[in-house]
């Protein structure tokens, strides 16, 4: 049995908690294997919306185990607002959620941290969530971090010694900060996680893979924020590509199997940073309007662009995606002329590869589609495809080499069609 991994390929926001929750039925297990609360996935079913952000997305099947991996950084807080939220709705999952010993925790000095570090970048500010996630990761690799595991033995004593290690630092920001403010419920919090299933998640995830269970991999953020192959410094601090599934879950190279990549049919960024096919006109707020396009984690209106497949064939590239999933094709549904970039221009060059850094004289070189000017929410089956919508999806296989397996046609789980491909 192999571990399938599902990924967004593009600056995040791709729409994979709605599409975790569509292939759940298909999988025993569900687990995230990076990142912390600064993802936010918005799930919809049964006129029901919630927005996921430390947990797995296939929770709201109870049959499923559902995994935070050690890759994971986890807020004690928030984790606890998000709990107590699902408990009056009525999702009590103390039962089938389990979190990993080796899991960071993110403490109320990351998040003072996050902000005073924030702060004093004035204009190069990198537009982080201020969750406290790029202070926990270097924590975690400066080998000063607390892990999950470590609420089960001597948990203040711990919290002391690193509180006090990151005031110090906080000395060299001109920032002022009210630390019982951030450590509000921190206890309360700490009590609360002690009640889940606190595992050692390298150690289950391979036993389930030896008797036979499937396992679904979920990421969060997006391939264009990887620590490594993202537009750096503009990133976020963990790996998001599917390598990072090995690291963030302990299960070796050789047992992943599909690689899922979700992109949408335009693009999104939220925060700053490059972002080559970035629309400031009226198009622009055409697709952040009917795209709804705004953080679902930081409300913060989303930076909207055309698709470019120049990234695009890159985050294919160090993912090895085996099939595509496209979402928001709804959001295009009433523009005449759709374009794609299918290179960069830099001065007298054309390049069809990403590179290194993103210089500021790029010019996307853009290839025109005929849209289909109609409403795709109601449709139920490939057969109700119009034919413009399938000569653009023929457009972008031909490009990628990678066929699109899924076309999610709006927010609701049941607006998820899965095409007739081997």
């Amino acid at each position: 049995m192999k571990v399938d991994v599902l990924l967004g390929l593009q600056w995040g926001d791709e729409g994979k908690g709605k599409v975790v929750d569509v292939l759940t039925p298909k999988y025993d297990v569900i687990t995230r294997f990076q990142g912390g609360p600064n993802a936010g996935h918005t799930l919809e079913f049964n006129n029901f919306k919630h927005v996921l952000h430390n947990i797995p997305s296939g929770i709201f099947h109870k049959d499923k185990v559902n995994i935070v991996g050690n890759g994971v950084v986890l807020d004690p807080i928030t984790f606890k607002q998000e709990i107590d939220a699902l408990k009056e709705k009525g999702f009590d999952i103390t039962d089938n959620l389990y979190i990993s010993k080796k899991a960071h925790l993110i403490l109320p000095t990351h998040r003072i941290l996050d902000a005073a570090s924030e702060a004093s970048k004035g204009k190069t500010k990198i537009g982080s969530t201020l969750k406290g996630i790029g202070p926990t990761y270097m924590d975690k690799t400066g080998r000063n971090g607390l892990r999950v595991g470590d609420i089960l033995h001597n948990f203040e004593e711990k919290y002391a010694a690193l509180k006090e290690k990151h005031i110090k630092l906080l000395e060299m920001y001109n920032f002022e900060y009210n630390i019982e403010e951030y450590e509000k419920g921190l206890f309360e919090s700490i009590e609360s996680l002690r009640q889940f299933n606190i595992i050692d998640s390298e150690h289950e995830l391979n036993k389930y893979l030896k008797n036979e269970k499937s396992i679904l991999a979920e990421g969060a953020q997006g391939t264009m924020l990887d620590i490594d192959f993202g537009s750096y410094p503009f990133v976020t601090s963990s790996n998001t590509i599917c390598a990072g599934a090995c690291t963030g879950m302990g299960i070796a190279p050789n047992k992943i199997g599909e690689v899922y990549g979700i992109f949408k049919a335009y693009c999104t960024r939220v925060g700053s940073g490059p972002f080559p096919t970035e629309l400031f006109d009226e198009t622009g707020e055409a697709l952040r309007k009917a795209g709804n396009e705004f953080g679902a984690t930081t409300g913060r209106p989303r930076r909207c662009g055309w698709i470019d497949l120049v990234a695009l064939k890159y985050a294919i590239m160090v993912n090895g995606v085996t099939q595509l999933i496209m979402t928001k094709g709804d959001v295009l549904s009433h523009f005449e002329t759709i374009k794609a970039a299918t290179a960069y221009k830099m001065g007298d060059e054309i390049t069809e590869e990403f590179p290194f850094e993103l210089p500021e004289n790029l010019e996307p070189v853009y290839t025109e589609i005929p849209g289909w000017n109609c409403d795709l929410t109601g449709l139920k089956s490939e057969d109700d495809f119009p034919e413009e919508l399938n000569n653009y999806i023929s457009f972008l296989e031909n490009e990628l080499e990678v066929p699109v397996k899924i076309v999610s046609v709006g927010p609701d789980r049941d607006q998820t069609i899965v095409r007739y491909l081997d």
